[in-house]
Order: C-alpha cells, then structure tokens, then sequence
C-alpha cells in the first residue's frame, strides 16, 4: 500500500523582484494562469514581453534615486 508523502514547500521570502513580477502579471492578465499551471507554463512570448516591463520598470526606477 503506497500512501502519499505530504510534501510541505517551504514558503519562499518574496524580494522586490518577485513582487513586481507578480504585479505586471497580474497587469497582463497572466496571474489565472500562472496560479493554475505555474511560471513554466507560460510562452515564450508572454515571458519576454513581462521581462521587457520589468526590466523598463526597473530602469525607470533607478533613475528616479
């Protein structure tokens, strides 16, 4: 009889960068998708058009300190 392990993840520490992830994903109409299926399920497409947001985001920051 095989009985299942409970596997508990551990709960990642967000970072700032986790965080504006999430948020263009949820901009973008992503984060259904990622709840349900995860990151991985996600094109080629969509993940470079959420880096090409980060990555402006980010640099908009920096030049405003």
């Amino acid at each position: 009889m095989s009985q299942k392990k409970s596997r508990d993840k551990k709960k990642k520490v967000l970072t700032e960068y986790d965080l504006l992830k999430m948020e263009i994903a949820k901009e973008l109409g992503l984060w259904e998708q990622i709840e349900k299926e995860g990151w991985e399920s996600l094109s080629n497409a969509a993940c470079g058009r959420l880096g090409g947001i980060m990555g402006k985001r980010m640099r908009e920051k920096r030049l405003q300190k």
